[in-house]
């Protein structure tokens, strides 16, 4: 398994996770979005689930990032944008009005990220939210 899509650091907790994912573990329904570059590889990674409540969000079925990875040399060329854009894309076709996030407490640079992807904070700790209705956060 490609471990260059994660953080040095948490390579070894992404890549159990992924194989968590791929052998079911995850909740149902779920998918993982790949983002492929020029040269056909995984350049980033996106995975998804459909939960019945998220903290911060005010429907009841809602689609949560589990993870999402771009690769080192990606970054900053739109991947993550693009990958959260199919995410959205994914949600609304399994009926979602909510798509959403989490980020660890300690990581700055994870909620920022989440920001500028258009993720609204959900007003807990670290929890983020996108509303794909349309509609107005609800506070």
């Amino acid at each position: 398994m490609r471990t260059d899509l994660w953080p040095d650091v948490a390579a070894d907790e992404h890549a159990r996770e992924v194989a968590e994912f791929f052998a079911g573990a995850l909740p149902e329904p779920a998918a993982a979005l790949l983002a492929m570059g020029d040269d056909g590889e995984a350049v980033g990674m996106i995975e998804l689930s459909i939960r019945a409540t998220a903290e911060g969000c005010r429907t009841n079925r809602v689609a949560y990032v589990e993870g999402w990875y771009v690769a080192r040399g990606a970054r900053r060329s739109g991947i993550g944008r693009r990958l959260v854009e199919a995410a959205e894309d994914w949600a609304r076709a399994q009926g979602c009005e909510e798509l959403a996030s989490d980020a660890e407490i300690a990581n700055e640079a994870s909620a920022r990220a989440h920001l500028a992807l258009g993720f609204e904070d959900a007003g807990v700790i670290r929890c983020f939210r996108k509303d794909l209705a349309g509609e107005g956060v609800a506070r």
